[in-house]
């Protein structure tokens, strides 16, 4: 197939087809067929062009461009269409030699300049068709958010994470139709918080921390009290450590074998921008408190699994980090390793002998890292205080080369 441009994406403001270049207005202008929203549609009402609507499921959308190939084809989007937007999942179906991308300004660029904000400076983020719930991760004190958000119910929720967490003084402000004469603007703090807003709106919070505010950093390391657990979780200092060895990177895939209450799962997701993680839990008890865990902690997408490994192994999506925190055996980790990426990073934990004498074998057979790691904790003797030891935990670790 030849790489020759035949798509263009399009992106469009509320000023509709006068906002344009005129390089990019004389494209939408000469195409035989346009899709887009009903909102996109109503911004180029002037191009007489065949008129499609977003398909369901959504995913038919390649498809249909396929199928269109040949004619004059164009995509609407709103702003940047590379930005959270349809460009980057049209991008990834069809090659990139055969699309031509017309950027206008997005809805961050538009709402830091109203907000007088550096772009540098901000967290930009997305809940638009996704989990609210995801945003939690970023709420940090003095923190700077700029959120495309679902619909008008999006606000309100975004101000109750707040509030509930102690970032009740943050100030939020939406803007909605930017750039367009319906521009409007709505200011309060999260704990006030009660406008009626447009659907199609942008937040910007900027985080205020109480006094007594929770505070959840991204780095690694939630204090053990955060997690719903019934006392099987990986603890704080050796979850650091373990997920220091796992390296969370961006959109990277960890396989959490025995996920418990979710920790690990829930922190590797936290710590990368657009990580994944898979838990493997034979129990529905654990899977609920993982559950509620993720979505308390800003990790709604944790994709929980009910199975027995090996076998529950079969057939998932090859991981960049595999943690077996439960379940070890010499053939489940010959059933992790085998699937893991190269460069994918193996961590395994162990507080019993006999999985102590595994992971001993496991690295005489294939090298990497073997430590103990202990930590004790200060704790009250009587009148006075003294070191109270946790339980001994020896952790190997390996990269596949």
């Amino acid at each position: 197939m030849s790489d020759t441009p035949w798509l263009h994406i399009v992106g469009i403001g509320e000023d509709g087809l006068d906002g344009l270049s005129p390089a990019t207005r004389a494209v939408v202008e000469a195409a035989e067929v346009i899709i887009g929203g009903d909102r996109h549609h109503a911004l180029s009402d002037r191009v007489t062009a065949r008129r499609l609507a977003w398909p369901s499921p959504f995913d038919a959308l390649i498809d249909q461009l396929i199928f269109l190939r040949g004619q004059r084809v164009v995509v609407l989007a709103t702003g940047d269409p590379l930005w959270f937007s349809v460009g980057a999942r049209i991008g990834r179906a069809i090659p990139p030699g055969q699309i031509v991308y017309h950027p206008q300004l997005s809805a961050f660029q538009l709402a830091a300049a109203r907000m007088g904000w550096s772009m540098a400076d901000v967290e930009t983020l997305t809940v638009h068709g996704r989990p609210v719930h995801q945003m939690i991760a970023f709420i940090q004190p003095d923190a700077r958010l700029l959120i495309l958000t679902t619909g008008a119910q999006t606000p309100a929720q975004i101000a109750k994470f707040l509030t509930d967490r102690g970032f009740g003084k943050s100030s939020l402000t939406v803007l909605a139709n930017m750039g367009g004469p319906a521009e409007t603007r709505f200011d309060a703090t999260a704990e006030d918080w009660s406008h009626e807003v447009p659907a199609f709106n942008t937040l910007a919070v900027n985080c205020i921390a109480d006094p007594n505010a929770a505070l959840l950093p991204r780095v690694p390391g939630l204090a053990d009290d955060l997690f719903r657990s019934d006392g099987t979780m990986t603890k704080r200092e050796v979850r650091a450590a373990t997920l220091a060895k796992l390296m969370p990177m961006r959109g990277a895939l960890l396989w959490d074998i025995g996920t418990g209450s979710g920790s690990v799962a829930i922190e590797w997701i936290r710590a990368a921008r657009s990580a994944r993680a898979i838990g493997i839990e034979p129990r529905a008890d654990r899977r609920a408190m993982a559950a509620e865990n993720a979505l308390a902690l800003g990790a709604p997408r944790l994709d929980l699994r009910d199975g027995e490994v090996p076998q529950a192994l079969e057939n998932l999506p090859s991981p960049d980090a595999v943690f077996i925190g439960g379940g070890l055996s010499e053939e489940v980790f010959d059933a992790a390793f085998a699937a893991l990426k190269p460069l994918g990073r193996l961590v395994a934990n162990a507080v019993t002998l006999e999985s102590e004498s595994l992971l001993m074998t496991l690295h005489v057979k294939h090298g990497g890292d073997l430590v103990r790691i202990a930590v004790e904790r200060a704790e009250p003797v009587g009148r006075y205080r003294g070191w109270r030891p946790s339980m001994g935990v020896t952790q190997w670790s390996l990269v596949k080369r």
